[in-house]
């Protein structure tokens, strides 16, 4: 906030019915996407949309921010509603995003407000836009997506759209946004279910057809593409989302520069080719890692399965001293302090003293309840953060000490979200 400014704490507004898109403003903002996707040749496809008419639910895999650009063109010349994230309404405005046909909420949390409010937009005749995944992919393959995401498809009962988007991340991956002209960008809409078969199908299966639907993998499409991106810092922040080495697996050693990943402890280094491989480079005196090129996702997943080994032998934790900012509204971020974070397989709890308070409290978020979290490479130039939900404020958490990486933490409130469930499922009633 800027020194001297009124704080103000009044909760965003989750209830008010959202506008339909402004269509003067759409028209600017159809030419506005056109122009800044232009230069990476964007293509687009419709698959069995032939008769098929709003209302429609329409799921998006999410890459990111191009999606914002990339949606919009697809659907034209439908108007839509977007379900958004708080942090553009306080960027650009309330005003402005309600008008584009946004709906606020917070990620992660059970929002019963914005599914009354998706109803809405669907009983009007509209579009409504969700991507489900609800934060941008780390390393530009699909998240698992919530079960209730089903449930919501069977409840809304109109036809489920899938658009798959290719190439987004390439283009400008969340842990280095510097554009990658060469990147190329494909977008195809296919109908997956009509208001028939969504009705003949129970919320399970449902759920399954839709993660299958937007499975991707951006490097494999990037190799069979044949797609070479020779952008020169193309590895540089690669270490945000690689955070441990292959091999000596050190923790929190990873560095880049350039088209290169190397480690800081062992030494060991790897190049980024044209085509996203990580070839190991020999270099006298370090290691080489395996000698095989790596696929950047089995990486990651790698290091999915090293946090859970943790986890199952008991050594995993995390409590540290964070920097929080909150996000009450549309209107303000207000600077907190510092606080304590702790992480266990019963959850997070936050401890901080609120605005306007003395003492200090403690905020729980229960495993069962944390299907997984939202996570930043570098949020607004401030560094990494995790990010905690309330529905009526959103806690931004940076680290104030060493230990900490999003990606990491993510991994693990997975894990422990999924051994909760299976806690209560086996738990006689």
């Amino acid at each position: 906030m800027k020194p001297g400014k009124k704080i103000d704490t009044t909760p965003f507004d989750r209830h008010r019915e959202p506008p339909r898109q402004n269509l003067l403003a759409m028209c600017f903002f159809w030419v506005y996407c056109w122009i800044l996707t232009r230069a990476n040749r964007l293509k687009i496809r419709k698959v069995g949309m032939e008769g098929v008419k709003p209302p429609y639910l329409v799921l998006g895999n999410h890459l990111s921010f191009t999606d914002f650009l990339v949606t919009p063109l697809v659907l034209f010349p439908h108007r839509a509603n977007y379900v958004s994230e708080l942090e553009g309404f306080e960027a650009y405005g309330e005003w402005a995003y309600r008008h584009i046909g946004c709906l606020g909420t917070r990620k992660f949390v059970n929002d019963l407000a914005l599914v009354k409010n998706i109803r809405r937009v669907l009983e009007r005749g509209d579009i409504l836009v969700l991507y489900p995944e609800a934060r941008y992919c780390n390393v530009g393959t699909t998240s698992r997506i919530p079960d209730s995401v089903g449930k919501l498809a069977k409840h809304l009962g109109v036809p489920v759209v899938v658009l798959s988007m290719k190439g987004n991340y390439l283009q400008s991956p969340i842990w280095n946004l510097q554009p990658r002209k060469e990147a190329r960008l494909e977008a195809t809409l296919s109908l997956l279910m009509d208001a028939r078969e969504v009705s003949a199908m129970d919320a399970s299966r449902i759920q399954e057809r839709i993660q299958e639907s937007l499975r991707h993998d951006e490097y494999a499409w990037q190799q069979e593409r044949k797609m070479a991106i020779t952008h020169p810092l193309r590895a540089e922040g690669l270490e945000k989302v690689l955070y441990q080495c292959r091999a000596c697996r050190e923790l929190f050693s990873m560095a880049s520069a350039g088209a290169h990943l190397h480690c800081t402890c062992c030494g060991a280094r790897w190049h980024m080719t044209e085509y996203g491989k990580l070839e190991p480079v020999a270099r006298q005196g370090a290691a080489a890692g395996n000698g095989a090129p790596i696929h950047i996702p089995d990486w990651y997943e790698w290091q999915r399965r090293e946090v859970e080994s943790e986890i199952a032998a008991g050594t995993y934790g995390l409590s540290m001293r964070v920097r929080i900012e909150s996000l009450p509204n549309a209107v303000n971020f207000i600077d907190l302090g510092e606080g304590r974070l702790a992480h266990t397989p019963e959850g997070f709890a936050l401890t901080f003293v609120e605005h306007g308070d003395t003492e200090a409290k403690t905020l729980l978020f229960p495993s069962a309840g944390m299907f997984s979290i939202h996570t930043e490479t570098d949020y607004r130039q401030k560094g990494q953060c995790v990010t905690l939900s309330t529905l009526d404020n959103t806690y931004f958490l940076f680290p104030l000490e060493p230990g900490f990486n999003a990606t990491r933490i993510q991994f693990a409130t997975e894990r422990f979200h999924q051994s909760a469930r299976s806690r209560r499922r086996d738990t006689p009633a």
